[in-house]
């Protein structure tokens, strides 16, 4: 990963200032509640994997309100850019980063990195192609899961890609935590989005593709962290409470 002299990195003093981050060709956000136990091991394999990767590139460590000391896991990667969220939701800490962003390329991806890495080579290369949004997919062709949800999560999900693609079409799976985006067209899509649950991947998506930008889906293998922060009763009860919310907004 190409990155400035620590001692040359902005340092934020309001982290919703969008000038305190120089531009770079692809910035990365993490959206961390309570991360602490897995952050220093994904940023150890991100940045590792950034560094010989011909983007500059940048790590922004979100840090949703987090009560284990997740914004100190990252003292051992003086190049990673932590900023606060207070407004709780993952949305709403992926909204932080990308808002604040300004550079060619923004996206995010899940502590837990259940996509590999490498991913980001073939999302990169989407994106340099003139794609809008390049998505990791668990359910497109050629996806496979290494390690799969419980049962329970994978019924839930299907009923939840069923219903989401209805708003998204011809888009397998809205929910991967792996995204990148041209910046100009995910911040105009945000714009309009006011989801900040786990529903907020579908109105993003739905968001851009309205605006006729070309999402491009790409096959991953995907591996389930056992250690996941979601909660199958209470966020997905919400996620589908957004999720329909939706619907009714969109049917006005």
């Amino acid at each position: 990963m190409t990155a400035q002299p620590v001692d040359s990195l902005p340092r934020p003093r309001a982290p919703h200032d969008p000038r305190l981050r120089s531009a770079v060709d692809l910035e990365l956000v993490v959206p961390a509640f309570n991360e602490a136990g897995r952050l220093p091991g994904t940023l150890a394999e991100l940045t590792g994997f950034l560094a010989d990767r011909p983007w500059r590139s940048r790590v922004v460590v979100v840090d949703n309100g987090s009560t284990d000391g997740t914004a100190t896991a990252v003292a051992d990667h003086p190049d990673v850019v932590v900023i606060g969220c207070a407004r709780p939701g993952k949305g709403a800490a992926v909204r932080r980063g990308i808002e604040s962003s300004t550079s060619r390329f923004v996206g995010f991806l899940d502590a837990d990195l259940s996509t590999p890495v490498g991913t980001l080579t073939r999302a990169v290369a989407e994106l340099e192609a003139g794609a809008a949004a390049a998505i990791g997919s668990r359910h497109a062709p050629g996806a496979r899961l290494v390690r799969p949800q419980p049962l329970g999560r994978r019924v839930g999900g299907a009923v939840f890609r069923a219903l989401a693609r209805r708003l998204v079409p011809e888009v397998h799976d809205t929910q991967c935590g792996f995204k990148l985006f041209e910046r100009v067209a995910v911040q105009r899509a945000l714009a309009h989005c006011r989801v900040d649950g786990f529903a907020f991947d579908v109105e993003l998506l739905r968001r851009i593709w309205l605006a006729g930008g070309r999402i491009a889906e790409v096959a991953v293998a995907w591996t389930d962290d056992e250690r996941s922060t979601f909660r199958p009763l209470h966020d997905g009860r919400v996620a589908f409470a957004d999720l329909l919310r939706l619907y009714r907004v969109e049917a006005r």
